[in-house]
């Protein structure tokens, strides 16, 4: 049986009573099971063509057809399936992406705030250099390199926003270097790793999920850009940006065809970031005093 702590009881209280966390928790819930129980959900296989049914409009517009409640594409297919389905993709990189630039990011801020000196500064001069680059221009470089493929585009991610972890992260790092207890404990005695993991690392964790929420935002946008000009998922795959790159010619005749699955990247991104924001209020101890 795991005991919580007062404080912790106090941080899990102020989480739960949060209209951010609830609000973005729910949404990811519902995002989440949307992908796990796609096959089920989805009423049409998203792959599936009837080319005697294109750009039919959604349900509570004239000439709909119950069979497809969001209408079809330009080639006839379920856009509501292709749009569940889609999910699976975006949840995938955002997930995968986010938290390996979280680790890499992570783990070089801790080092390079506690150690300092020439460490610090070899550091913070790469994460100069590399985030002097434009960020979408050094994915594409960075694909054209390794390849078109879901996977190529996480270790993109991963290798262009590990820096963004790393200059935030590192700020809070040396903010808590000043605090009274880490000298203490170096005087008890204690190792740079129990330093680093067991003082350091705890008093960053709200920041490190604040960013980790907004990554996974930016990486779902990212995959989508990627789809949208054939450097992820293959034409034929469902993904969100797959379906902007079909929809663009006939966005003039069938404008939900565009607007759904962009609608799906907005809210997506706006669940990780109510989160995100509403957990570093709620965990975040000099916010929690400041606000009473």
């Amino acid at each position: 049986m795991i005991v919580l702590s007062e404080r912790s009881r106090a941080a899990w209280g102020r989480c739960l009573s949060s209209p951010r966390v609830l609000a973005g928790a729910c949404l990811i819930v519902i995002l989440l099971l949307v992908a796990l129980f796609a096959p089920w959900l989805a009423p049409h296989d998203p792959q599936d063509q009837d080319l005697l049914s294109t750009l039919l409009p959604p349900f509570w517009m004239a000439e709909a057809d119950p069979a497809y409640p969001l209408g079809t594409d330009t080639l006839g297919r379920c856009i509501l399936s292709r749009l569940i389905y889609g999910t699976r993709i975006a949840l995938y990189v955002a997930i995968v992406a986010a938290s390996g630039a979280m680790l890499v990011g992570t783990v070089l801020a801790v080092v390079s705030g506690y150690f300092g000196g020439t460490i610090d500064w070899l550091i913070s001069r790469a994460v100069d250099i590399w985030m002097a680059f434009p960020p979408v221009v050094l994915a594409l470089i960075l694909l054209v390199g390794l390849g078109a493929g879901v996977n190529k585009v996480i270790l993109a991610i991963v290798l262009i926003d590990w820096t963004r972890f790393c200059r935030v992260i590192r700020s809070e790092v040396l903010v808590t270097m000043t605090l009274d207890y880490i000298p203490a404990a170096k005087i008890l005695g204690f190792s740079h790793a129990r330093i680093m993991l067991k003082e350091i690392l705890p008093a960053v964790t709200p920041l490190i999920i604040t960013v980790l929420s907004i990554e996974m935002g930016i990486a779902v946008i990212v995959e989508a850009i990627m789809s949208f000009v054939g450097m992820s998922v293959e034409s034929n795959v469902a993904a969100w940006g797959v379906m902007i790159a079909d929809a663009r010619t006939t966005m003039h005749q069938a404008p939900w065809s565009v607007v759904f699955p962009i609608g799906a990247i907005f809210l997506t991104v706006l669940a990780f970031n109510l989160l995100g924001d509403g957990l570093r209020r709620a965990l975040d101890g000099r916010l929690v005093q400041r606000n009473g």
